[in-house]
């Protein structure tokens, strides 16, 4: 895609929505970062977000609460015409416990109202009587914990679109402060992940008086930890297995009959996945045999690598860079590098509970949403002295360039959503690329 493939009759309008709404959308962002909530329980948020568009009403938006039999979901619509092409952008706003919005889930919700609201008005101005078309904005509730795009896959939210945007935020690169974004179209961007709790089950007794008639869970709980830290030496250097102790036991003077471990277990790809879930397996396995206890894998909705379009990938690079922006085609892995992380944009609608690997395939997988539709899952960089995750983050995610930075990224996807919703040439390319062998 060329960058002069975006004139500005397309920039122009798009831009003026964002600055047309730009009261709102600092408001809307503002009251998400300072009422964190935690996933399934993200009441404020959508009320405060469907309150929003309440007042939209007149312009043509029907607003949809407690969506897809999900509590805290929600879906905003505006339909011009019949039939057409149907664009969905993913609003996130869950956070996380005792650091709030420490991923930066309040801009991700932000840009894609913004987003929202720009290729609406944009296409309004330039199509009054064009093609028929629907956009549409999902609120995704549960990303951090509980996968809540799984439910909504598997309730119909995305059964008729044609294509699904969002953005993610990141600190910004020391190297390159002024990279604004990247698209990233190979595996590893974003990882496969596994999530599972392991349950040890031993026999309590006295701790002084008689520890032999115990069977110690905490014990079991000791080895296997130590077990999958050895095994960190012969992963691939993309791959990662990280975890906590969840529950270690009730008192120093009583054996622990039962201890907890709650791990994540990451890969490239589902395909490298599985055979290293395969071993962290026997880890656990190992360690119940060689403590006597009994071991319970209970697996929680697992996420795989992300999809990622390559024409919608290009098309937002050329449209950033029309609009002076420094934005990167990652076709390096730059963005794995960068994250590491996993997101339900990929995920599984099912809950796994099973004792045994071999019960998995990767036909298992078929319903991540960036498999399902054509899917595009950018970063955005922000200013913030820590990684994601920490409370250094959450002050970026909340500060006015933080906020600033995730309406320029609105615009782009804005732009690129217009194109695949009126250009027919280039939805096709979407299509074809989506389904392609991978």
């Amino acid at each position: 895609m060329q960058i002069n493939e975006f004139q500005q009759d397309t920039i122009k309008p798009i831009q003026e929505a964002l600055q047309k709404y730009d009261a709102e959308l600092r408001d809307i962002n503002q009251k998400i970062w300072s009422k964190p909530e935690l996933a399934w329980k993200e009441h404020s948020a959508h009320d405060n977000i469907c309150n929003l568009f309440d007042t939209f009403i007149s312009q043509g938006f029907q607003v949809r609460r407690g969506a897809y039999g999900v509590e805290t979901a929600f879906e905003v619509e505006y339909s011009h015409g019949t039939g057409g092409r149907v664009v969905a952008f993913n609003a996130e706003y869950d956070a996380l416990p005792g650091i709030g919005h420490a991923c930066g889930h309040n801009l991700i919700a932000t840009s894609s109202i913004a987003a929202f609201l720009a290729t609406c008005d944009a296409l309004k101005a330039r199509y009054p009587d064009g093609p028929g078309y629907t956009v549409r904005l999902l609120g995704t509730p549960a990303e951090e914990s509980g996968g809540g795009k799984v439910r909504l896959l598997g309730n119909g939210a995305y059964k008729d679109v044609d294509a699904c945007l969002m953005m993610h935020p990141i600190p910004m690169s020391p190297g390159d402060p002024e990279l604004l974004s990247i698209a990233s179209v190979l595996p590893g961007g974003y990882l496969a992940n596994d999530k599972v709790r392991v349950t040890f089950t031993g026999k309590p007794a006295h701790a002084a008086a008689a520890p032999w008639e115990g069977i110690n869970a905490l014990d079991a709980v000791v080895a296997a930890y130590v077990n999958i830290s050895l095994l960190r030496q012969q992963i691939m250097p993309s791959q990662r297995i990280h975890g906590v102790i969840s529950n270690g036991g009730d008192r120093p003077n009583i054996i622990p009959m039962s201890a907890t471990l709650d791990y994540y277990i990451r890969s490239d790809t589902v395909k490298t996945l599985k055979p290293l879930t395969a071993k962290v397996i026997k880890c656990f396995e190992a360690a119940a045999t060689a403590t006597g206890c009994k071991v319970e894998l209970d697996w929680g909705v697992s996420y795989t690598d992300l999809k990622a379009n390559v024409p919608i990938c290009e098309s937002y690079v050329s449209a950033m860079r029309a609009m002076g922006h420094k934005t990167a085609f990652d076709n390096t892995g730059l963005v794995g590098q960068l994250t590491g992380a996993s997101t339900d944009m990929g995920t599984l609608p099912i809950h796994w509970v099973i004792m045994d690997i071999s019960e998995l395939s990767t036909d298992s997988f078929t319903g991540n949403v960036s498999y399902a539709v054509p899917g595009f899952h950018g970063i955005f960089s922000i200013p913030a002295d820590g990684v994601n995750h920490t409370p250094q983050f959450t002050a970026g995610a909340g500060s006015p360039e933080g906020f600033q930075r995730s309406l320029y990224c609105a615009a782009g996807m804005a732009a690129v959503a217009c194109k695949i919703l009126v250009d027919n040439g280039f939805a096709g390319l979407v299509k074809r690329d989506f389904e392609r062998e991978v």
